[in-house]
This record gives C-alpha cells, sequence and structure tokens, in this order.
C-alpha cells in the first residue's frame, strides 16, 4: 500500500516539500485553512488597481539553489526573470546621486577589486570590515560585528539586511546576516542576479505546483483547517479537521506541519516558536514605467527602499515597517509616491493605487528570535515541521521557506536522519 504524506499548509514550504514527496513516491494530500494557497507569498485580483498584484515584492537570486530547483521542478523557471547581469542600479534621494552596483557573471568576489563596479567613495578596506559577518555566531549583534556607519554601510549594506533581516540591521543577528553575505556578495555575481515573478508568485510559484499535483493524482483542500491531532506509540494516528472529518493514519504514513509560528504552537503545545514580528509594507501604482526602467531600483535616503518596475505598475517595499502599519493610507500612499517620483524620474498626480501593509510578514531576525526557532524534528517520530520561521539558517526569505519544505520531505524520505 502506498504511503501517504499528510502537508498541513499550502504555502511555499508546504508546497515545496510536497512536490519533493511526489517524486518521491509517497501519496500527498495538503490541507489548507484558508481559501487560497500560497500564504504570504501569493497574487490577487485588486479592484483598486485593477490589476494582479502580489502581496509582497519578493526578489529571488540566481543563487537561491532550493528555490530555483522547485520552480524548476514544477516547470515555471522560465518565469522569473531578470536581467542577465547582477547589476542593481540605486539612487539617494537625498543627494540625487545614482549609480549602479554591478557584480559581474564571476562565481568569486572579484567585483570589489574593481572601483568602477563597486558603490561610489567606497574602498576595498571598507568590503573588508564586513569579513567579521562571515563567520558570526548567530547570537551576535550585527551592530556588534561590523561598524554600522560610513558610505558603504548607508549604501548597500544596510539596505541589503534590512531586506533580508526586516529588523534595522544593528540589532539583527550576525549569524544570520553572514548567511546572506556568504550566499550573495561573496558569491559573486553568478548567484546575485535578481529574478522576479514578472507574471506573478502565483502565476509562478504557487498555481502550477498545485496543478502539478493534481495532476498526478494528489489532494490539495482549501478550506480544511486541522483542529488537533492524536498520538499512539509516539506517532501522529489520526488528524482531526473539525467534526466527524477525521482521517486516520496508516504506520507508515507521515505528517509534515508547514503551518505559522503561532497555528503551530497552538497544534503542537510546547513546541518552541519565535514570538515577535515585523511589519513589511508594499505599494502598488497603477502606472506605465518608462522606457528602460531596471526591473529594481535600491533606493536610499527616503521613505522607499525598492522599487519595482512591472508592465502597467510601480511597486515598492519597505521592511521594518511598524511604524508605518497605522499611518492613514491615502497619507501613506501620497509619501511614497512622492519617493516614486523623485526615484524613478516620472510625475503626475497618485494614480490609481493600493498599499497593502502585511503585519506579521516575517518572525524578527534579532538573535533572541532566532534561538527560539525549532528544527525539522518534533517529539513524534512521523510529524515534520516546514516553514521560513523554522531553523534553516536563514532569514525568513522564499529560500529559507523552500529550503525548510525540502529539508521536512527529506527527513520524511528517509535521506537524512536529522536536522541539518
Amino acid at each position: 500500500m502506498q504511503k501517504t504524506v499528510h502537508i498541513i499548509g499550502a504555502g511555499i514550504s508546504g508546497l515545496s516539500a510536497a512536490v519533493r514527496l511526489a517524486n518521491g513516491g509517497w501519496k500527498v494530500a495538503v490541507h489548507e485553512a484558508t481559501q487560497q494557497a500560497g500564504g504570504r507569498c501569493r497574487s490577487y485580483f485588486d479592484g483598486a488597481t485593477n490589476l494582479t498584484i502580489d502581496n509582497g515584492n519578493h526578489l529571488l537570486l540566481s543563487g537561491n539553489r532550493h528555490a530555483i530547483a522547485y520552480a524548476r521542478s514544477i516547470g515555471t523557471e522560465a518565469g522569473l526573470v531578470g536581467p542577465q547581469r547582477a547589476q542593481f542600479p540605486f539612487v539617494d534621494l537625498a543627494t540625487g546621486q545614482r549609480w549602479q552596483l554591478d557584480l559581474g557573471d564571476s562565481r568569486l568576489p572579484s567585483w570589489v577589486l574593481d572601483e568602477s563596479r563597486r558603490v561610489p567613495d567606497t574602498g576595498l578596506m571598507d568590503y573588508l570590515k564586513l569579513a567579521p559577518l562571515i563567520w558570526a555566531s548567530p547570537d551576535t549583534l550585527v551592530g556588534k560585528s561590523i561598524p554600522c556607519e560610513g558610505t558603504l554601510y548607508q549604501r548597500l549594506v544596510q539596505p541589503l539586511l534590512l531586506a533580508a533581516l526586516n529588523v534595522d540591521p544593528p540589532e539583527g543577528s550576525a549569524g544570520l546576516a553572514g548567511a546572506i553575505v556568504r550566499e550573495t556578495l561573496l558569491a559573486g555575481g553568478q548567484a546575485c542576479r535578481p529574478l522576479i515573478a514578472r507574471d506573478g508568485l502565483s502565476a509562478v510559484l504557487i498555481e502550477p505546483a498545485v496543478k502539478f499535483l493534481e495532476e498526478r493524482g494528489h489532494s490539495v483542500q482549501l478550506g480544511h483547517e486541522l483542529r488537533e491531532f492524536a498520538t499512539s506509540d509516539g506517532r501522529v494516528s489520526t488528524l482531526s479537521f473539525g467534526g466527524e472529518d477525521v482521517i486516520q493514519l496508516g504506520p507508515d504514513d507521515a505528517v509534515v506541519m508547514a503551518v505559522p509560528p503561532r497555528a503551530a504552537s497552538t497544534l503542537l503545545p510546547g513546541v518552541k516558536t519565535p514570538t515577535k514580528f515585523r511589519a513589511i509594507v508594499n505599494a502598488h501604482f497603477r502606472f506605465d514605467p518608462p522606457p528602460g526602467s531596471a526591473p529594481i531600483l535600491g533606493v536610499v535616503g527616503g521613505l522607499v527602499e525598492w522599487l519595482f518596475a512591472f508592465p502597467n505598475r510601480l511597486s515598492v517595499t519597505i521592511s521594518n515597517g511598524d511604524r508605518l502599519v497605522d499611518m492613514p493610507r491615502e497619507e501613506l500612499a501620497q509619501a511614497i509616491w512622492r519617493d516614486v517620483c523623485k526615484a524613478g524620474g516620472v510625475s503626475g498626480e497618485l494614480p490609481a493605487w493600493q498599499i497593502v501593509r502585511e503585519r506579521r510578514a516575517t518572525f524578527a531576525a534579532t538573535p533572541e528570535q532566532n534561538g527560539m526557532r525549532p528544527g525539522p524534528v518534533t517529539a513524534h517520530k512521523n510529524l515534520f515541521l516546514a516553514g521560513d520561521w523554522t531553523d534553516t539558517g536563514l532569514p525568513a526569505t522564499i529560500e529559507g521557506s523552500v529550503r525548510s519544505g525540502d529539508r521536512a520531505a527529506d527527513l520524511v524520505l528517509g535521506k537524512v536522519s536529522g536536522p541539518r
């Protein structure tokens, strides 16, 4: 009889585990509490702008091996598009200065040796001062590891770490920051080419995975919330979805719980989870980008941090956005639009817009909260955890989500014997 794995949660981590296990010969049943797959990585039609928008502007890099392999496995790698070379234009709204960081296409960080490709007004020694991050402990603060001041910090390190950690970098975990630096700046341009789901996150990373599973006879049930489970002999034996909706597990069946931390702590009392979270604010404007607009523009010296140019719209991401979650929506939209006009070289009255404020976008990537992330193994032999909030060695990112799903799947498959 074919072994069945029940995936609780149809976000990126749950779907990546499901696809990996389906390819591994298991029968897969995905159970999603809400009416839409994708979790915090999803698209939807927005009536205010009359466009399909993403709930967040998620950026992938060419070196995100697990995320790219996941897209390849569901046939959508071509939907992740970006420039052929790892180049990142920036603008400083305070001074008006513009520059381009050119990481090239090497496997080595040789770009730091070329003054024309570095951040303007920085020298090689500035970059060498980042070295302590490479071997820093997760329990150490970024602010205790490197100088959080100066031109390089303001123009590159702060924007990069703010986007990755979703906390003010000095208070972030130096170990997590070091993981980002090792996999981006240190890995050379070949690992840093920016990739964007130009047709939307759901169209590239979510809907094709659901289709992949269903076409192969697996199930994805929406609006199917796990309420509780029972155990026997150290294993999960039944899953209860309310009323008489109870599933009995066979002796070789398994469960991957890929739900947010709050749901995990409710379903699995005693599990350690992060308790502090930070918001991310995204703004979307129905506006045709000027010809030749960069797909992603780094912005310093203003409210906006990253400006994305899509067909028919300009979108903005602001990390560590708790200070903005209660600001009046139109006032916030106007403030962001003013920055967009300066950064993007556009003008005009505020176009059709939408503000998306994800209040609990990520766990706060501080040493304290990072120390509260659980591994994938639980006290139950056939129950494994997945999610970007689990201990992946990375901050809360799509790459971390996929890695967690892959790791849980490998534990089910018996390919690894414990946390890794």
